[in-house]
């Protein structure tokens, strides 16, 4: 039993049209369609169980790169999410090298500031003598 995965399908894309595709080379365990959680819209790619390997090999070489709605598909033979690598999630990742904002690094050059770079760009000694703000009270 393979499991195939199919990328870059139309968001149009239904079960039975699946289904109708891969049935020629061999018999179909599951189709799942991925789907978004919140809109309920499909997101774009599927995965299609085949009962046996030889026809699940034939399908791939004769789907992958097949245009269907107007997208090539993309066919190959799924991989357990324990065997994928590991990807950092979303919104916060460390990058490790000082980057800023717009992905430059600041270690180690000159960063255009005084001739400082990283760390050393401000000082409390630069505000001493200057009138402190007053806080807003928190309550």
């Amino acid at each position: 039993m393979k499991n195939l995965f199919i990328g870059n399908l139309s968001f149009q894309t239904t079960e039975s049209e699946l289904r109708a595709l891969f049935e020629p080379f061999g018999p179909i365990t599951r189709v799942h369609i991925a789907t978004d959680r919140e809109t309920g819209r499909a997101r774009g790619f599927a995965f299609v169980e085949m009962a046996e390997d030889s026809g699940a090999a034939n399908a791939v070489t004769a789907l992958n790169g097949k245009e269907i709605g107007g997208r090539a598909l993309r066919v190959n033979e799924a991989v357990p999410k324990s065997d994928r690598p590991s990807r950092p999630p979303s919104g916060f990742a460390p990058r490790g090298d000082g980057g800023n904002r717009n992905g430059n690094s600041t270690r180690g050059s000159n960063s255009g500031r005084g001739g400082k770079g990283g760390r050393e760009r401000f000082s409390h000694e630069d505000y001493r003598e200057s009138a402190r703000q007053p806080r807003e009270p928190r309550w």
